[in-house]
């Protein structure tokens, strides 16, 4: 096949981003990607038969795609903010944080707390996870900067509270409502496995979670995932690059070469250099050391529904609780029991979840004959780690998924089973994903969603957090430092670093 001056070992979206960024600069690029389609995790799929609907099967919302990045390469794409962040349901009334409606707000923190401490509480904390987005979020396209950097520019009391302390501290002494920390600390849970009262990869989680594109906002992509990705590899083919699907790759040298089978055969080609676009372990075993994998910690439920479940509370629209984030049972001392169980290898009684409902702010992935008839739904299961799925997966999944839909049922008017929709053949449109099923299906060991457990966005020593033991091997995915999430920035970064070169 020739020689390349880049080989992207991957064609998830930070591969793209990378490729597009390197062609663009005159660079011959090869993306080789095992799969018969590129986009990783960020994609979307018709998971149902007969059922005209796109879901974004495994990543579904985006916050820290920069925008510097789509000005640059050009990206056909569109992201749409949702009018209310969040419904919180607790009894018979419920937390909605409205973002146009501040007075709407301070009532819903009045009826479920009693008063306005910790709506004041909460205005103050965010300011300053506001003012932290301002500062950070530039700096992750740039060489990384020193802790001491870091800590002048976000100031002494960011700082402290959430990057010296475990952000449970921070949250119990900020917050004297058990629901209102709860909802702060999903943040710092997300695919993350961790006790947020001693852990600080919470606060790392909780991190990226806020920091997204200055404003910490988690946009709806416009035709679900799979139009980022596919803007992305558009982009890529614009500029030159080379994508290969169906290549599967068996091994990476440290001098550039690469090794990989498909349909017509085993082929190498070599590159004077590699970005890896793979989790760690995989990368190990491509060059044959020992692999050590991570675990994720996450189910992932893709549902579509004939109509909205009814809420307890008669005062909110179902329609404005489902098109922000719905907290299910996530108080601060629920989210610590069921870590404490899945921590002795138990399933969670009561689980905690979060749901979505795209299709609420975005009709266009449901088929035209659909609209208006159907909503879709994401839940997102919080503390299911691996280990939980690993001796039995398929009964360990079924009784997962029956102890979260119990878990929903448990805040809502009506089961939410009654609410699904029924495939032509008659079976439910649910279907749901373990870190073991993200294993098999994904190639993520340890169905670690962060392919590992994410960083700190800064790093004494420079580079740009990119760099391995060997000169000529880059890795560019979402095991770069400052990688994670639909953001792109590992692939940014990997060509930055190679073109300084």
């Amino acid at each position: 096949m020739g020689a390349y001056d880049v080989i992207v070992a991957g064609g998830g979206h930070n591969g793209l981003v990378a490729a597009a960024y390197l062609a663009r600069a005159g660079r011959r690029v090869l993306v080789l990607e095992r799969y018969d389609h590129v986009g990783g995790l960020a994609i979307s799929t018709r998971a149902f038969p007969g059922v005209d609907v796109r879901l974004s099967r495994y990543s579904y919302l985006v916050s820290l795609l920069p925008r510097e990045i789509v000005r640059d390469l050009g990206l056909d794409l569109e992201l749409r903010r949702r009018r209310h962040a969040s419904y919180t349901p607790r009894g018979g009334t419920g937390l909605l944080v409205d973002n146009e409606d501040a007075a709407r707000t301070a009532a819903s923190f009045r009826d479920v707390t009693g008063g306005d401490a910790d709506h004041e509480a909460w205005r103050d904390f965010y300011g300053m996870t506001a003012r932290v987005a301002r500062a950070l979020a530039p700096t992750l396209l740039e060489p990384l900067r020193t802790p001491a950097e870091i800590e002048r520019l976000v100031g002494a009391e960011a700082w402290r509270d959430l990057f010296a302390r475990p952000i449970g501290e921070t949250v119990d002494e900020r917050f004297a409502d058990d629901t209102v920390r709860g909802v702060v600390l999903t943040d710092a849970l997300i695919g993350t496995f961790a006790d947020t009262t001693t852990d600080l990869s919470a606060n790392r989680c909780f991190l990226y979670h806020v920091i997204g594109d200055g404003t910490g906002d988690w946009n709806v992509p416009v035709g679900g995932m799979g139009a980022v990705s596919g803007a992305l590899e558009a982009a890529a083919r614009r500029a030159g690059a080379e994508i290969r699907t169906g290549a599967e790759i068996v091994g990476i040298s440290p001098s550039g070469e690469v090794a990989f089978v498909a349909e017509d055969g085993e082929h190498t080609v070599n590159g004077g250099h590699v970005l890896v676009n793979l989790p760690p372990a995989v990368l190990d075993r491509l060059m044959g050391r020992p692999v050590q994998a991570p675990e994720g910690a996450q189910l992932k439920v893709n549902m579509v529904l004939s109509r909205l479940p009814r809420l307890k509370d008669a005062n909110v629209d179902p329609r404005a609780a489902f098109s922000g984030t719905f907290h299910i049972n996530e108080g601060r001392d629920q989210l610590a029991r069921a870590y404490a169980r899945a921590a002795r290898g138990e399933i969670p009684e009561l689980p905690p979840a979060e749901v979505y409902c795209h299709s609420l702010t975005d009709p266009s992935i449901l088929g035209p004959e659909l609209r208006g008839r159907a909503e879709t739904m994401t839940l997102f299961g919080l503390h299911m780690p691996a280990r939980l799925f690993r001796t039995k997966p398929d009964q360990s999944r079924k009784q997962a998924l029956e102890a979260t839909f119990a878990s929903v049922n448990a805040v809502l008017a009506e089961p939410l089973e009654d609410c699904l929709l029924k495939a032509p053949d008659g079976t439910l449109c649910v279907e749901a994903k373990t870190p073991v099923d993200l294993e098999k299906d994904a190639g993520l060991p340890g169905g670690h969603i962060f392919h590992t457990d994410l960083s700190w966005p800064y790093a004494e020593g420079g580079g740009w957090g990119v760099e391995t033991e060997h000169e000529r091997v880059l890795v560019c995915g979402a095991s770069a430092r400052r990688g994670g999430g639909v953001s792109g920035i590992g692939g940014h970064n990997a060509a930055m670093a190679l073109l300084g070169r």
